[in-house]
């Protein structure tokens, strides 16, 4: 695990930190190719400079946020905002985690993207980025 990332993990309450390396730990293990690192003040994983997915302690617990997640059809992933096309989910003790639909998730996140690196350079304008393979779904 990263080491800033560690550090971030284990600065939260003993379930919190359970579910934060819990969390890091699966998207490691999936996101082989990813880069990650803290961004923002949080744990964020990108693939070609593309954020993909990251987590972070609010007040509804441990929210994982896939930045293009609006787009996985995934009932538990709660859409949020209109603008973008994020989506997470919150965690509020470990058992909460399912590794299978984070997985999924995780596969998902790999295929479908959406342009966030380039999003200033747009003015603000997302773009689909068209990944190969992204029909294996």
């Amino acid at each position: 695990m990263n080491k800033e990332i560690k550090l971030y993990n284990d600065k939260h309450s003993l379930d919190d930190r359970e579910i934060c390396n819990q969390l890091a730990t699966i998207i490691d293990n999936e996101l082989t190719d990813a880069e990650n690192k803290i961004w923002h003040s949080h744990p964020v994983w990108f693939l070609d400079g593309n954020p993909i997915v990251g987590y972070s302690k609010q007040k509804a617990g441990i929210r994982l946020m896939f930045w293009s997640g609006a787009d996985f059809e995934e009932e538990k992933l709660n859409v949020r905002g209109g603008k973008f096309k994020d989506a997470s989910i919150f965690f509020n003790k470990i058992s909460d985690i399912k590794e299978t639909n984070l997985k999924r998730w995780l596969k998902k996140s790999k295929i479908i993207q959406w342009d966030y690196k380039n999003i200033v350079k747009r003015k603000g304008q997302l773009e689909k980025i068209n990944i190969p393979n992204s029909n294996n779904l």
